[in-house]
């Protein structure tokens, strides 16, 4: 009981941090005077005022924290902060029902980018802002945010980010201090942002298109201003501006911090997944260009080139931007971006999916069973770059894409049961547990997920939270070894 209300406490301090992001939007809603300032500092108040009140009647609760409370303080974190974050959405915006609401908060700091929100060009900038910087936090991580904060009211932070870090290389640091990891990580971050919203604005965006889409982009969240989405600009600069830094984002952050500390590209050649990723995502793009032309969906290779482009790179790094609507492409080539969108960005980045590391790991894996049935005396560990991977690793990621692919057969069925077709509910499940976006079917880049029901909305929610959080630090809680002590 003890350790449970120590938990809350924490998860109070988390909170009180957690209120400060809303003093973006309380600026935007002043200089552009929108009429939603009043729901702003309300959501402040009562998030700030509910994170010190926890921390006020439990600051007598102190543990030290275990590796396991981390897994607890993460679910708490993903789905308390999603539940407060509704508040400017439900009181700008009186028809949208706190389902809805939820939905879109978890989507945003999921950075799967869904949204049930009609016309987005007439949001106050406030909201529209908001739902822009719920990506941004949510793709380096609130957990990983708070960490480098929390030592400073006495708050250990290494199980917080063990528990939040994905992917089967969790351990690395780049610093002795996870704290001081986590604040180069999000200086990386903060920094790539800055150059992709100067980018966007040289490009022909005003101010405010620029800064959301610069957090949404650097978040790979997917999140527009506009109901065409990235269509609305029909810019090919502002297209290439953005398939540059999604390309970018969907590479180990922590790859960049090195290449920006020792001025140099050679930890990109170091790192074992950014070729395999580039040449994944560059290759799909020319093949689709090539099939698109062929079967005569555009008069010009040019124009595919450019189209395929941007929708490839976009649903493929787990954007979810469009400037086209897919889902009328012949069937196999939105089923082979939904495919990569599983696969290709790499540990560490700001893409979902089961990563492009699992996926070498795993394909060495099967080289090495196939290997083993010829040679069944050999000794031959598994190697990438040559570098021997343990084998606990090795378990972990096919325990991983074990619980991935039930996950998404499940949910599918749910969906399907609840009325969707195969293609609408297959690939909902997909483009949310990937934090993708846009699915196909009912729910392609055209439309959006306001014509759900209840039921089906809070499916594609817990998809959405497994997907963020990596699905077993969700699912160890329901495990009674976790609870043992």
């Amino acid at each position: 009981m003890i350790r449970f209300l120590s938990l809350i406490r924490i998860f109070g301090l988390m909170l009180a941090v957690f209120s400060m992001t809303y003093l973006l939007p309380i600026t935007t809603s002043i200089i552009y005077d929108d009429g939603s300032l009043t729901a702003f500092i309300t959501a402040m108040t009562l998030t700030l005022g509910a994170g010190l009140l926890l921390w006020f009647v439990t600051r007598s609760f102190q543990t030290e924290l275990k590796s396991r409370d981390g897994f607890v303080l993460v679910v708490f974190a993903w789905l308390g902060m999603a539940a407060f974050s509704t508040f400017p959405l439900t009181e700008s915006l009186e028809s949208l029902s706190f389902t809805d609401a939820y939905f879109e908060t978890m989507s945003g700091l999921s950075t799967t980018g869904a949204t049930v929100l009609t016309n987005l060009d007439y949001l106050p900038a406030a909201i529209n802002l908001w739902r822009h910087e719920l990506n941004w936090i949510g793709g380096m991580g609130i957990i990983v945010l708070v960490v480098a904060i929390l030592p400073i009211l006495g708050v250990g932070g290494r199980q917080l980010y063990v528990a939040e870090t994905p992917g089967p290389v969790k351990d690395s640091k780049l610093t002795p201090r996870i704290t001081e990891t986590a604040k180069n990580l999000w200086l990386t971050y903060a920094l790539i942002t800055l150059a992709c919203m100067l980018s966007l604005k040289w490009a022909g965006m005003d101010w405010l298109d620029a800064i959301c889409h610069a957090f949404a982009t650097m978040s790979l969240g997917g999140f527009s201003t506009h109901d065409a989405s990235i269509g609305f600009f029909d810019s090919p600069e502002i297209e290439g501006v953005l398939i540059v830094f999604m390309l970018i984002a969907g590479m180990n952050f922590a790859t960049h911090f090195v290449a920006f500390r020792d001025k140099s590209l050679d930890p990109y050649k170091r790192d074992l997944e950014a070729l395999p990723y580039l040449i994944l995502i560059l290759g799909s793009c020319l093949g689709i260009s090539l099939y698109l032309w062929q079967m005569g969906t555009y008069d010009s290779f040019g124009t595919a080139l450019r189209q395929t482009s941007f929708n490839l790179v976009s649903i493929g790094t787990d954007c979810g931007f469009a400037s086209q609507d897919f889902n009328e492409w012949p069937l196999f080539a939105p089923l082979w971006m939904l495919f990569i969108s599983c696969i290709a960005v790499c540990t560490g980045s700001t893409g979902g999916g089961i990563k492009m590391m699992r996926s070498l790991i795993l394909l060495k894996q099967c080289q090495m069973q196939m290997f083993l049935l010829s040679h069944p005396h050999a000794v031959n560990p598994l190697k990438l770059a040559g570098q021997v991977i343990h084998s606990r690793i090795i378990l972990s990621v096919l325990g991983f894409i074990f619980a991935y692919f039930m996950t998404v057969v499940i949910l599918t069925f749910v969906l399907i049961i609840s009325g969707l077709d195969f293609i609408t509910a297959f690939s909902a499940v997909i483009a949310c547990i990937n934090n993708a976006g846009p699915g196909l079917g009912d729910l392609g880049p055209a439309s959006n997920y306001s014509g759900l029901t209840d039921y089906q909305t809070w499916t594609l929610t817990l998809a959405m939270f497994l997907g963020r959080i990596e699905i077993f630090t969700a699912l160890i809680l329901l495990t009674p070894a976790f609870w043992r002590r």
